[in-house]
This record gives structure tokens, sequence and C-alpha cells, in this order.
């Protein structure tokens, strides 16, 4: 059977599957036919509230042994893998050209996976903010990790996560980075008041986190209006209440809410007329289902300039 039949039995079968579960499917099929080089394939494995769990580690060339390196967290969206956050992220060239370690920690389920965010009264017991952090150990035996600089950040579902870690594991993690990522509800899953600097990235024609907020028909669920979510982060960082606006480019603003406690920033970039993508990353899903890529601003680079300014000051 040749290339084109496949994919276009995989599309029938997918029709007939849940919205979420399909795009997941879609991603491995796009990425099997059309990146010959990914794979779903991981290369370490921790066991974690008595499961394996695995994830992907990448160390540059450079690394130093005698240099403290900072850490990048990459989550992935729903119903995929670390191997294709790694794809979609471009965070292993910006690791050459930096020298930090970059770990992609892979959520659970069998197949796809995701990240499980149910809300509790203890969101520290949460298996996978244990997971994760029982991964920055393990990472910090490993390897000479500055703890003062670990950074978490992810995609959708993976944002979402990375939210719930700057409310959970605010003493470890010392910035958080959002692409097309919201959560509802917010702030009751945060256990302490530490200010946790954030930048976001978010389009306005997002069809599964829509940046209006409401029920997303793709996702299911209901979603915050994200333009309200970082102003409500802003105050969770005591920042002043008049945000500073510039145009980066016609279709890219910057909001920056300045006079933070602790120096504790948020800044959120709204991409004008951008779907549910990553922008200036690695274009795995198609816009048809899930809205246009946007290029005029890379994502990833600009994470990586706030990550260097905000470190985890000591108590």
């Amino acid at each position: 059977m040749n290339t084109r039949k496949i994919v276009i039995r995989s599309v029938q079968i997918i029709v007939g599957l849940p919205v979420v579960l399909g795009i997941g499917l879609y991603v491995f099929f796009y990425a099997v036919f059309y990146f010959p080089n990914w794979t779903t394939a991981t290369n370490g494995t921790i066991v974690s509230s008595g499961q394996s769990r695995h994830y992907l580690l990448y160390v540059p060339k450079s690394y130093d042994s005698a240099e403290p390196t900072p850490l990048v967290i990459c989550l992935h969206t729903s119903m995929s893998w670390a191997s294709s956050e790694m794809a979609i992220s471009h965070w292993n060239k910006l690791a050459d050209e930096s020298g930090f370690i970059v770990v992609y920690p892979e959520g659970s389920g069998r197949g796809p996976k995701s990240w499980k965010m149910e809300k509790s009264e203890t969101p520290l017991q949460m298996p996978d903010v244990i997971f994760i952090s029982q991964l920055i150990d393990k990472v910090e035996a490993a390897y000479n990790i500055d703890r003062t600089r670990i950074y978490a950040n992810g995609m959708s579902n993976g944002g979402g996560m990375a939210f719930v870690l700057s409310c959970t594991l605010s003493d470890r993690v010392a910035a958080v980075g959002l692409v097309s990522a919201g959560l509802d509800p917010g702030w009751s899953w945060c256990t302490d008041h530490r200010p946790v600097p954030v930048i976001a990235f978010h389009g306005t024609a997002d069809p599964i986190c829509p940046y209006n907020g409401g029920p997303s028909k793709l996702a299911g669920g209901s979603f915050p209006n994200i333009p309200e979510f970082m102003a409500n982060w802003s105050q969770r960082n005591q920042c002043g209440a008049d945000p500073v606006e510039t145009a980066v480019s016609a279709d890219v603003t910057r909001r920056q809410y300045t006079g933070c406690a602790n120096g504790a920033d948020v800044v959120f970039y709204t991409i004008k007329g951008e779907g549910h993508q990553w922008p200036g990353g690695h274009r795995i899903l198609a816009e048809w289902m899930v809205g246009p890529y946007n290029h005029s601003i890379d994502a990833t680079r600009q994470m990586w300039a706030f990550f260097r300014e905000h470190t985890l000051m000591a108590k």
C-alpha cells in the first residue's frame, strides 16, 4: 500500500473518532509520513506513583560539568508525545547555541499522552506534579544544574501543566512559558503566593483554546478569556494596573505588566489571526485543523530571552 493510500485510510479512521483523539492520531500520521526522522522514542524512564514514566533528555555538546547549567522543561500538547514537542519547539537548537539542558517529560496514557490536571484538595500530590518533581531530582543528580534557573513551558495541555507547576513547584521553577494555553478554573490551584514570572503567546484565531474563552468544540470543556487570564496572573504577581503595550509587528502585540513583586514580570503576546500553533516553531498540525501559523515571532527564542532575565530568588 503506498503512502497516499495509507494517509487516506488514516484520515477515514480519524473522522470516526472523538476530535481530541483524532487530532492526536493525525499528529502521529502526519509526523511519520512527512518527517521521517520523527519517532515516539524516549531515552529515560522513572517509576513514579507506581507507573513507568518516560522522558526525552537533550544535553548539548557544550555541556561542562564544572559549570552550573540551566534546565528547561518542555511539556507537550494533549494526545501527543515528548518527541513531537521537541520537533515543534526547536528548543534543542537553542540549547546548542546557549548551553542549557532540555528535558521533555511525557504525560500518561496508552498511545498518545496527555497531562492530567484533575482538581484536588492537595495539588502537590497530583501524579504529574510528583513525576516532574522527581524528574528534576533525577536530572539534578546526573548533571550540574543551576537550581536557580529551572524553567517550565508548554503548549496547549502542556501549557496548562506549566501553569500548574507555577502553582505547585514555585519553589523550584523560576519562570514559566505558555503557548496557546489557559486553565479554567485557575488560581485555586496555587498552594503558595510566590509571584512566578510568565511569558505567554496566544493566537486570536485559536479554535481549540479560544482567545476570548468559553467552550471548545474541538477540545471539550471550557477555557478562560485569555487576556483576562493574563491580567489575573498580573494580580497574582502584584503588578501595576496599567500594562505597557507595544506593536512587535503588524500582527503581533506585546503587553507587559510592570512593577511586579520581586521582578516577576508578566508578558503576553497576542498574535492576530494565528490558530493553535507554536509561533515560529515547526508547523506539524495543518491549518485546516488548528488554524493559521505565524512566523512573525519566534516564541522559543522570546521565551529563552525572558527566562534568562529571571532566576529563583533565595528564601
